[in-house]
């Protein structure tokens, strides 16, 4: 079988469309509480409703294996109120007051009351997974969990340090965002089958595809443009965050003008200094070269899935690799 490979999202999820609508009413339920104050939060953060991206790898996965089954529709909602967790305690730490186009918990509740309603959501997904002994489950997510805040503290100390390598930076964006995109798709594929080799294709497939992601996002943080001011976002050197782009034209260019660059961005790059950096960096190759290794890493996705038979959810996890390769946003 031979299906045209589309770069919608809306066109990638199709085959799993009927899953996800029960997902939504799963995954409702699952944060429901008798505690009214909890209940309206639960039920505001349902509101919040963003892509599904991890929802949708989890189902995809499942189908390129094998048949959904009701411990998928548990992993789904594990991972989903897991990223949601970590989200709310995300714009705590960052005093963040919009999460997608609504005001966000902290500013709506406060902050003791987002910190609190994001440790319930995570033991809410916990116990999910205890009530129905999905150990496995809980072993992948324990791991991601750990992953993620280890890169998340790694990216801040070197942050302050600014001296951080390729190796280094492809360590954190592996345990900050390819940790969990790789739960995701090893939980799919281990809902539907217990074969130990397939488990370890899907596993390896969301890693690589989390890497590519991240790359692209950073590369997005010199190449975007403000809709009105027509000029680089720069949030990551406004954070002094040192990502591949950066790392890259740094290591290509003289001794003097990249230590002119490292200072701009030390002392907290704005205005002019970041479409400075955004010229420098895009100058220097940084862009090309990052570019090229979230190929390689889409590419090695793409090796993942060759063992899968042809089927509509393996087109569309393909597909998938496209869509995170060209996004613009």
């Amino acid at each position: 079988m031979s299906l045209t490979v589309t770069h919608s999202l809306d066109e990638i999820k199709k085959p799993v469309d009927n899953d996800l609508k029960k997902f939504n009413e799963f995954f409702k339920h699952s944060m429901r509480s008798n505690v009214s104050l909890v209940d309206t939060i639960a039920r505001y953060i349902v509101r919040q409703k963003g892509k599904r991206i991890r929802p949708i790898v989890v189902f995809l996965c499942a189908k390129a294996c094998g048949k959904v089954t009701e411990a998928t529709y548990r992993g789904a909602t594990l991972v989903e109120i897991l990223h949601t967790a970590t989200l709310v305690h995300d714009d705590v730490v960052d005093d963040a007051d919009t999460r997608r186009g609504l005001a966000s918990i902290n500013a709506v509740w406060k902050n003791k009351i987002a910190v609190l309603m994001g440790d319930y959501l995570l033991s809410t997904g916990l116990m999910i997974s205890l009530n129905h002994n999905d150990v496995y489950f809980l072993k992948a997510v324990s791991d991601a969990v750990r992953r993620m805040s280890e890169g998340e503290i790694l990216q801040i100390q070197k942050s302050r340090e600014l001296d951080t390598d390729e190796a280094t930076y492809l360590k954190i964006i592996s345990a900050k965002t390819a940790s969990l995109l790789s739960t995701c798709s090893e939980i799919g594929a281990a809902s539907v089958t217990e074969d130990v080799e397939q488990r370890k294709f899907m596993r390896d497939f969301g890693e690589n595809i989390g890497m590519a992601f991240q790359i692209r996002d950073d590369i997005l943080d010199f190449t975007s443009r403000k809709s009105i001011l027509g000029k680089p976002t720069g949030g990551d050197m406004k954070e002094k965050k040192m990502t591949l782009p950066l790392i890259f034209a740094l290591q290509q260019a003289e001794r003097k003008e990249a230590k002119k660059v490292w200072k701009t961005i030390k002392n907290g790059a704005s205005g002019k200094e970041i479409e400075y950096v955004v010229d420098f960096v895009q100058s220097h190759g940084g862009i090309t070269y990052a570019e090229q290794r979230a190929k390689e890493f889409g590419e090695e996705a793409r090796r993942c899935l060759a063992p899968f038979p042809d089927s509509d959810a393996k087109q569309s996890l393909l597909a998938f690799i496209n869509f995170v390769m060209e996004r613009e946003k």
